[in-house]
Formats: structure tokens, sequence, C-alpha cells
């Protein structure tokens, strides 16, 4: 009879340690009275143009670190996405990829701007493909900053 014991214990070892060494990063939400008074506010401009809500989620954000949102699109239709900061943030980006990795938008706000710390972007696909969309807000008095985004898609009617 062979001796199976060692073998099955460097495989249990093995299996044991790769569990373990797989961090899970999870999004965390966060809620800043003034960004979702300015998201009701925005929602209701951008209802009454004909589209509707599709995604939106605040998320916690570290200042100059891009928060990456990957999304599917359709070709020929019409979105609308939205990025709101922090009040307190003085500058505020908005770039997109496409699938092959190309920047199709490039949207940048600094405090004091007439928008602010608000970046609406139009786009219409040409192909039905995920895009990626990449925010950032800069802050010099704090690391953790909360935002929000939103994705409008046109309806027909």
């Amino acid at each position: 009879m062979k001796n199976y014991t060692l073998p099955l214990l460097f495989s249990l070892l093995l299996f044991s340690t790769v569990g373990k060494s797989q961090d899970v990063i999870k999004q965390a939400d966060c809620t800043d009275a003034n960004i979702l008074k300015q998201a009701d506010s925005i929602k209701k401009e951008i209802y009454k143009q004909g589209f509707v809500l599709v995604k939106e989620n605040t998320m916690q954000m570290e200042s100059e670190y891009e928060m990456p949102i990957i999304v599917p699109l359709n070709a020929g239709t019409w979105y609308q996405f939205v990025f709101i900061g922090e009040y307190t943030s003085k500058l505020f980006e908005l770039r997109m990829y496409d699938w092959d990795e190309k920047e199709v938008a490039y949207i940048k706000h600094q405090w004091g701007d007439i928008d602010g710390t608000v970046i609406r972007y139009s786009y219409i696909p040409k192909f039905s493909e995920y895009h990626m969309l990449k925010v950032v807000q800069s802050n010099k008095t704090k690391k953790k900053l909360c935002g929000y985004v939103m994705m409008f898609k046109k309806v027909d009617g």
C-alpha cells in the first residue's frame, strides 16, 4: 500500500494558501447630502429630455486616483453620463474609453467653473461593446472623497 499522506498534505496546504491570498476589493458607498441634492435635480432635468436612468451609484474615492467603471453600451443609443464630485475638491475629470482602449472622451472641470463639481457627457457609440469610464477628483485637504455616477439612456417616444 502506497503512502498518500504526503501528497495529500501538500495539496491541502497549497489550496489553503491560494484561498487566503485572494483578497476581494469591494466598492464602498458613501453619503453626501449636497451630492444627493444635485443628483436629484439633474435627474429631473434629464428625465424631461426623454432619458431614463439606467445605473447610478455613490462611491468612495481616493483623491487623485481614478475610479474605473465598466458599462455595456448599445450601438446607436444615446447615453448621458453624469459624475458629481465633492464641493471641496478642486479638479474633476472624466475619461471614456471604447473596447479597443481608444479614448473617446476627456472632460476636465475645475472648482469655480460654471459646472463646477458636475461633469455631464453625452455619447452615442458606433458599436455595441463595453466601454470604460474613469473618473477622478483631486482634493488638497481630504484623502477619502464621495463621488456619484449616473448613466441615462434615451428612450423613443
